[in-house]
């Protein structure tokens, strides 16, 4: 059976683990300059429905490291966008590419495509998890500091896709997850209930963030709701994660972000470019925990 990446649930504990160790020694090959093509004439497919940096740089680059070849779809170049319904696409595609990638708003959509696909399915973003972004958060956290097992990381912001994968990461890494969020921007009660007493939901940023080994955050406003910014600049107006915040951080605490970030709404500036950011360590191991999951689901075969 093919093995899928829709959530970070997807894997079992040995296989997350092992990808994170994973990443960092392809990290380290990487900056060695020492040649690791393991999938020449290998090629991915990389459907996108939204807009991205981080995303199609991370897996194209990571393709070609590996010797083989990525190719970009959005919906002016494909028959999705003229209505091919998602399962045919999904029956063609895998029947040419060894791997797709899918970055769109429903997550049903990747699931309907994973169901009709021959080959692994990587979400590479949905409205409902965001679940690579996550990967390359915890090799940050344990390149940085060590194991997050037992660690306390605070989310204060939108209870979004992040904060969707934060809880999924909380019952595959075993850390405590307090979520911050306005009253009426909670997560989906049914994804908070999967990690019963791992996480802590608050409407107090202070408390979230007190003795917090990490403090992490989002955009208020996710691709989609750019008509909701006004309204959602109200709500959130008090969860800036700013010094005040981090001061109630345990002193070694990093701060996150997933990136792109509107400096002085969701985080100042003195907090993402300040010494415990680790933000653009971050965004460089999106390509290299990728390249791990990729050799995962491709070694399947």
């Amino acid at each position: 059976m093919t093995q899928h990446f829709l959530t970070l649930l997807d894997l079992d504990k040995t296989q997350i683990h092992s990808l994170i160790d994973r990443a960092i020694e392809l990290k380290k090959m990487q900056k060695a300059g020492k040649p690791h093509e393991f999938f020449k004439n290998r090629v991915m497919a990389m459907i996108f429905d939204k807009s991205s940096t981080r995303t199609r740089v991370s897996f194209e680059t990571g393709m070609v490291q590996f010797g083989g070849h990525a190719i970009f779809l959005s919906p002016r170049d494909t028959q999705l966008g003229r209505g091919e319904p998602i399962e045919d696409s999904a029956r063609v595609l895998s029947r040419m590419v060894d791997i797709v990638m899918l970055r769109t708003f429903e997550h049903e959509k990747l699931e309907r495509f994973a169901e009709y696909s021959q080959v692994p399915v990587i979400n590479a973003l949905t409205d409902l998890y965001h679940p690579c972004q996550l990967l390359a958060d915890i090799q940050t956290y344990v390149e940085t500091r060590g194991d997050i097992k037992g660690k306390t990381v605070s989310w204060v912001g939108d209870g979004n896709n992040m904060c969707h994968s934060y809880i999924n990461a909380a019952i595959q890494f075993d850390f405590t997850l307090n979520i911050a969020t306005p009253k009426g921007f909670e997560p989906d009660k049914n994804i908070m209930a999967k990690a019963g007493d791992r996480i802590n939901l608050t409407q107090d940023p202070k408390a979230a963030c007190e003795n917090a080994d990490v403090i992490t955050t989002d955009v208020w406003a996710s691709m989609g709701q750019e008509g909701e910014q006004n309204e959602r600049a109200d709500a959130f107006a008090h969860f800036q994660v700013d010094n005040s915040l981090m001061k109630l951080a345990d002193k070694d605490a990093l701060f996150m972000h997933c990136l792109p970030a509107h400096r002085g709404e969701e985080v100042s500036t003195e907090v993402i470019d300040g010494p415990q950011s680790v933000v653009w360590d971050q965004a460089e191991n999106r390509l290299h925990a990728q390249k791990a999951l990729t050799e995962l689901l491709l070694n399947q075969k």
